[in-house]
């Protein structure tokens, strides 16, 4: 109607325009993951791990940190947890934009339908980040942002179609419902 009208010759009259999501591939070769059982939140000593293990692991992954724990490295020497394996092939897909939740429930919906075919991989995860900066982290609650503005939550999906939620926020806070 009349206020789309008025709204769209704004948003021209000021040069405001629509970005699209940027998305990017990689594969990542070798790469060392967690055991992990959907039964296990906690872990089991040498037989899967911890919600907090993968997490973490899932953090050096995503930040390209090397996780081979060599001497000489001044960066890191952080290592995969125990009990790990080696995976030839892991696809990496990150997509940097505004993106509302309904596209984040379908991106989840296509990645629970991965398992539908027989795959080697025993379990997948999404990780979805807020903007640091943002003036609302969950619902209605202000964003309290005073160092890291940390405001993610991760999904991680099974086999089995079971799955993990972890979410984290910063110490300004309240956890989400």
């Amino acid at each position: 109607g009349a206020e789309g009208s008025t709204l769209m010759s704004y948003f021209s009259k000021n040069q405001i325009k629509a970005l699209k999501p940027k998305i990017t591939f990689s594969t990542l070769r070798d790469l060392q993951c967690p055991v992990l059982q959907s039964n296990e939140l906690q872990g089991k000593s040498e037989e899967s791990c911890s919600t907090e293990e993968l997490f973490e692991w899932l953090g050096a992954v995503l930040n390209q940190v090397s996780l081979d724990n060599k001497s000489s490295s001044f960066l890191s020497t952080y290592c995969c947890p125990q009990p790990n394996t080696v995976v030839e092939k892991a696809f990496l897909c990150t997509i940097t934009g505004f993106i509302i939740p309904e596209k984040i429930i379908q991106l989840l919906e296509q990645l629970c339908c991965y398992f539908g075919e027989p795959k080697l991989a025993y379990w997948l995860t999404l990780t979805v980040h807020g903007f640091a900066d943002s003036p609302v982290s969950w619902r209605e609650s202000e964003h309290g942002f005073h160092k890291g503005g940390e405001n993610l939550y991760n999904f991680v999906i099974f086999r089995n179609l079971d799955y993990w939620l972890q979410m984290a926020v910063g110490t300004n806070d309240d956890c989400p419902p």
